[in-house]
């Protein structure tokens, strides 16, 4: 009997030394797909903040001024002014007409008082 647990606990070591191998190897190659997806995050991350730069850099107001200048004989843009703007109750909103009732509904029912039920 003693022979046999022997052959099962060396069997079962041998097979827990194989789960534990084959765990190692899928964790290291995780940790390697979750270092190229960081890199990558990084890369990104470096992307929008250069074009975010860039944005501010093109949206300059002297140089959106200068755009206007140049091509106001075609666009003829002119400066905001603050009598162009309106109020909220200056705005008309169309009127909700609901729709005509064509049929009557009437309800016939008893109610049960306390002694009826």
């Amino acid at each position: 009997m003693r022979p046999v647990i022997y052959i099962l606990s060396f069997l079962a070591l041998i097979a827990l030394g194989f789960w534990a191998y084959r765990e190692n190897y899928a964790t290291q190659s995780t940790l390697k797909v979750v270092e190229g997806l960081q890199s990558d995050i990084a890369s990104l991350r470096e992307a929008l903040a250069v074009q975010r730069a860039e944005w501010a850099y093109l949206n300059r107001p002297d140089r959106l001024r200068q755009l206007v200048d140049a091509n106001f004989d075609r666009l003829g843009l002119m400066p905001m002014e603050p009598g162009q703007f309106g109020t909220a109750a200056a705005v008309a909103y169309p009127r909700v007409s609901l729709p005509k009732i064509a049929f009557t509904t009437t309800v016939q029912g008893t109610i049960i008082g306390e002694e009826g039920q």
